[in-house]
């Protein structure tokens, strides 16, 4: 049995910041919404695009608070924990409006308050209800989300796990420093620094190789060595797995012991918190992915995509909150799974792109034993950096999409200096996904087509007459707000 992630302390603290959670939202209702992403996938642009749009009244046609005109104000407030430090939207924004250039991605866990007041749509709603509602966005990076399964595992199943990946044909070779060191250590080995530092020093070598763009891996724990921060170097992250491990208890002293100490103590001082202070107080959930990627890089990608949804959705536990409930126990009630870069496609290809997802979303969800209640996945753009043209060519129209690659992108030969436009041709997505998935089937006698994927600067957005930015160009970001917090704005 895989032990539990919480002890019963954690239990009885997290059961008491769930009370005083309530509490305060007696007075003003509240929703924590986190966003999180796994690699490439931009939560930050996410993030800057749903505020910027609120805002600056953006056209969000399918989120119908808005589109009833029923929300009356919007406001940035106070951040209410003190201790996590705030969302950078103002930054982010001088980024893509100002400068028109993407926003770092932000490595550590940030918070930012929004307020909505709108007019309920029921005459008894406009009586009872307070007509308030602030968001508070949790922003963190995927890479923690990815380290929550390591919660349920000892230090052998990991080692097992990090063993199996890495001896997958793509992976195989990044692992082979770390694998070539590992394999020479026998399961007795005396307790070391310097070894222990050489593996941990190889295994995230290797970590990193799989997360570069061309990879396209998602399944790359643990998080922090990607990442390390203030413990860059400390003994919680100077652990590895070790493909050679003793049965039952390891001796005092030997390298083993060691090992599966800092393990466990990465756990309890990293992991444990991020889950007990943060996401166990989340109320909805969504989850950025870069789909595209994966597609791109071919049937192993998609199923580590595909695996690395499976921890996610297994770590999210989604199911209905009673009011009575969730005063001790809280559930994620919703999550939604966005495919991102929406716009590097033509529109012909975005619901291709969301039932690729989705193939993967369901096939997860069967794997771990959930069902999808509570589940939702969607293609989009948080910021569209494209617009759609045709071109002849050879006596045929192609539909192609038109944008400013970003300085130093390469097409056909050509180096972009960040002010030039020019058109692409994307590519089709194939309208049945079973060519990604069935590769023993006839369905993939041919390889499924690749994605010209192409970085492009972020749009000039046009000012009003007064002067007055517009809000930031889309693709379904209404469609991921009404599924997030619409029924709360009835």
């Amino acid at each position: 049995m895989s032990p539990s992630p919480t002890s019963f302390t954690d239990e009885a603290r997290i059961a008491f910041e769930n009370l005083g959670d309530k509490a305060a939202g007696l007075l003003n209702p509240s929703i924590r919404l986190g966003v999180t992403g796994l690699s490439r996938a931009g939560k930050t642009v996410f993030i800057t695009a749903l505020i910027h749009n609120l805002l600056n009244e953006g056209r969000l046609p399918l989120f119908e608070a808005q589109r009833s005109r029923r929300i009356k104000s919007v406001a940035l407030e106070e951040q209410p924990d003190d201790a996590v430090p705030r969302f950078q939207y103002e930054d982010h924004v001088k980024a893509l409006v100002g400068k028109r250039i993407w926003p770092g991605s932000t490595r550590a866990i940030s918070e930012l308050r929004i307020t909505l007041h709108y007019q309920s749509a029921s005459g008894w709603g406009r009586w009872l209800s307070p007509g308030k509602l602030s968001i508070d966005i949790v922003d963190y990076p995927g890479e923690w989300l990815m380290d929550l399964p390591l919660l349920t595992q000892d230090f052998a199943g990991f080692c097992e796990q990090a063993a199996r990946l890495a001896r997958q044909p793509r992976r195989a070779a990044f692992a082979r420093e770390w694998l070539a060191r590992a394999e020479q250590i026998p399961p007795d080995a005396a307790a070391d620094e310097m070894t222990a530092r050489d593996l941990a020093q190889d295994f995230t070598a290797y970590l990193r190789a799989c997360k570069d763009d061309e990879q396209a891996f998602s399944s790359l724990a643990p998080g922090r060595f990607l990442m390390p921060g203030d413990l860059d170097g400390s003994p919680a992250l100077t652990f590895a797995p070790l493909v050679k491990l003793l049965p039952g208890k390891a001796p005092k002293g030997s390298l083993q012991a060691m090992m599966e100490r800092r393990f466990e103590a990465y756990k309890a001082h990293v992991v444990k918190p991020f889950f007990r202070d943060h996401f166990t107080r989340l109320d909805r959930q969504i989850v950025l992915v870069d789909a595209l990627q994966a597609i791109n890089g071919g049937p192993d990608a998609i199923e580590d995509l595909e695996s690395a949804l499976g921890d996610v959705l297994a770590s999210f536990r989604p199911g209905a909150n009673s009011f009575l409930g969730s005063l001790l126990t809280r559930k994620i009630d919703k999550v939604l799974i966005a495919a991102t870069k929406a716009d590097h496609l033509h529109h012909e290809s975005h619901d291709r792109l969301e039932a690729i997802t989705r193939r993967m979303v369901d096939r997860a969800v069967k794997r771990i034993g959930r069902t999808g209640a509570g589940i939702d996945v969607i293609a989009l753009a948080s910021v569209r950096a494209t617009r759609e043209a045709t071109v002849s060519r050879d006596g045929d129209t192609l539909p192609v999409i038109v944008g400013t690659p970003i300085l130093g992108e390469k097409i056909g030969g050509e180096t972009f200096d960040g002010e030039k436009k020019t058109a692409v041709f994307p590519g089709d997505l194939p309208s049945n996904p079973d060519v990604y998935f069935d590769r023993d089937d006839q369905v993939a006698a041919t390889a499924p087509p690749q994605i010209n994927i192409v970085r492009f600067r972020p749009p000039e957005i046009e000012a009003t007459g007064g002067g007055v930015k517009l809000s930031l160009p889309h693709i379904r970001l209404d469609r991921a707000l009404q599924f997030l917090i619409g029924d709360r704005l009835t």
